[in-house]
């Protein structure tokens, strides 16, 4: 399959964190802009402690990484970058996870990060065309009540914020933990995701289902675990926010070629594919594309651009727009 095919797909980005696009060389640069110093002697040493076994040997270089993020010009910058890679990839549509307790924890004020994000994907709009909405995150190794003080906190921008996600160690930290701040939310108008099903079992699928009243599931892999769940998903067209590199890079899989997002599709899950944390994982979302392409038919390929509008939380209008504009893509390329 081309790659000019793929970059020029039409596509919707779901799970993406923004302090995981933040690259080496910005790092540095974002160091020496704040009078930080890192502890790698430059770029490359950096990027060669991108070696990880489990998701939380990622974490702890993904938070120390997120220590150079101090002023609300950084996370502007961070975001338009991203926004600038992402429409090179033939992102039009991007929703974006935030963490905003890895930010106020040392200090910085939340309306550093929120207007400084806002800000950068106003600016990416601006420049190309990129429309997107915030998502923001409860890291869950901390406690539900650190997660209520942060949507607190969150309230001057809530209107600004599509909904509220669940991240960070996934192991031992389950759903049922924070489904009293996810129901607050609910209330609020926010829609909901949760991380589940990456590292965790089937049950903390269900959990995000049953507790949690998610919207779309990020990651949800091991759902394949178990049949009546992965019914369950295809019957609910509960969207999965598959992340095949990353997936790799932490050992979920031990091979880009053994990758299930074939299976998924043959088993009618509305899966997506999407970069996760792209500057550690070796790939924005076209590089994730190339990757899988080859287990995949051409027409799976689209399929899975067009599962990422269909579960986006775009107006129905908008979807519809975005699915009109692949198909008439996809049929172009073929003549």
């Amino acid at each position: 399959m081309h790659d000019a095919f793929i970059a020029g797909l039409p596509k919707a980005e779901l799970h993406m964190h923004i302090e995981g696009s933040l690259e080496p060389e910005m790092m540095f640069a974002l160091a020496r802009r704040n009078g930080l110093a890192l502890p790698f002697a430059n770029v490359e040493a950096l990027r060669a402690a991108y070696s990880f076994t489990r998701l939380q040997d990622f974490l702890h270089l993904y938070y120390q990484g997120a220590e150079v993020l101090r002023t609300e010009e950084d996370f502007h910058d961070l975001a338009l970058a991203y926004g600038t890679r992402a429409a090179a990839d033939g992102v039009v549509h991007a929703e974006i996870f935030f963490d905003p307790q890895t930010h106020t924890a040392r200090g910085i004020p939340f309306s550093a990060v929120a207007e400084g994000l806002l800000a950068g994907l106003a600016a990416a709009r601006e420049k190309h065309g990129l429309t997107s909405r915030l998502i923001l995150c409860f890291l869950r190794h901390l406690p539900e009540a650190d997660a209520f003080a942060t949507l607190k906190a969150a309230g001057p921008w809530l209107d600004r914020i599509a909904s509220v996600g669940l991240d960070s160690s996934e192991v031992g930290n389950p759903p049922e933990n924070f489904a009293r701040v996810f129901a607050a939310a609910g209330t609020m108008g926010l829609r909901r995701v949760a991380h589940a099903g990456e590292e965790g079992p089937p049950d903390y699928v269900r959990q995000a289902l049953d507790l949690l009243h998610v919207d779309r599931l990020d990651h949800g892999n091991r759902s394949l675990e178990d049949g009546a769940l992965v019914e369950r998903l295809a019957r609910e067209a509960m969207t999965l926010t598959v992340c095949p590199l990353s997936n790799v890079r932490l050992c979920v899989v031990d091979r880009v070629e053994d990758h299930p997002i074939g299976r998924m599709l043959e088993l009618g899950l509305r899966a997506t594919v999407n970069s996760d944390d792209p500057a550690y994982f070796g790939g924005y979302i076209a590089d994730n594309y190339r990757a899988v392409a080859p287990l995949l038919t051409r027409d799976e390929v689209v399929t899975l651009a067009r599962n990422s509008f269909l579960g986006s939380f775009l107006p129905p209008a908008d979807i519809a727009r975005h699915v009109a504009s692949l198909d008439t893509f996809a049929a172009g390329e073929k003549t």
